[in-house]
């Protein structure tokens, strides 16, 4: 054998033992371990059940809603034949609606918002409904029912405020809001007369009580509960609520005025 060929046997080895030590895919080194760390654990899904709280909100011997006098639009006067009201002070056999009713305190985890979208809009130069609820994240669709101007002003306090004309008829934007927050009210800077309220919250356990001052929200874990009622005239209401496995609970606010 040459010299030449001795010469090569001994890096002709060192490279058998390379590629041998790197698993055959050309790598020298064996990878070092991940160091990211792992991903956060999901928020807790809160838990549902089929609980009930059911009542009413009481209003009796107080004053009647007001007529709204819309004669500086002329649309807006066309569309009521008969006066309208603004539905603040809304009252049937001694209740009263559009008091807004959720669950305060005593809930746990999160819920998610619903994919349906919610709908507040603009007919008959009022806002349809004057009171009503969303979810953070869910949509919510302004919608321009009128064949004239309206400007769709959101005045709350922990999420952004908007503020958008809507010129046409039938015109839709969408909006969300990002944190709980109660109440968000919303004007049209164009009919000063028209008002909303929104109650923006982080799990569905919420109502509007209805022209005969009822009210009812279901799917409630069994637990204790501190309930309130908002209403844009009488201010807020609380009283706490022992919910039992399907059962139901009774709630009943009373916003009478005090002689």
């Amino acid at each position: 054998m040459s010299k030449k060929v001795l010469s090569l046997l001994p890096a002709l080895a060192g490279l058998a033992v390379v590629v041998a030590c790197g698993g055959g895919d050309g790598g020298g080194e064996t990878p070092a371990p991940s160091s990211a760390a792992p991903s956060a654990a999901p928020a807790a899904t809160a838990a549902t059940g089929s609980g009930v709280i059911a009542g009413t909100i009481s209003y009796v011997n107080g004053d009647p809603d007001a007529a709204i006098k819309m004669g500086a639009d002329p649309v807006c006067q066309g569309m009521h034949p008969e006066a309208a009201y603004t539905e603040k002070v809304v009252t049937e056999g001694g209740g009263l609606a559009n008091t807004f009713v959720y669950v305060k305190s005593g809930l746990s985890g999160s819920y998610e918002a619903p994919a349906e979208k919610a709908l507040l809009n603009q007919l008959g130069c009022q806002y349809t409904p004057h009171v009503s609820g969303i979810m953070v994240g869910q949509t919510l669709v302004i919608k321009n029912s009128d064949p004239t101007l309206h400007n769709v002003h959101a005045l709350p306090k922990k999420n952004a405020e908007f503020n958008q004309g809507q010129p046409f008829q039938d015109m839709e934007l969408e909006k969300s809001f990002d944190v709980a927050e109660v109440m968000v009210p919303f004007k049209c800077d164009v009919h000063p007369w028209m008002a909303s309220y929104m109650g923006v919250m982080d799990h569905p356990f919420f109502a509007v009580s209805g022209a005969d001052g009822s009210f009812s929200i279901g799917g409630l874990p069994a637990g204790d509960y501190e309930l309130e009622a908002w209403h844009e005239e009488f201010g807020a209401r609380s009283l706490n609520v022992s919910v039992a496995s399907d059962g139901t609970a009774e709630a009943n606010f009373d916003f009478s005025p005090t002689v």
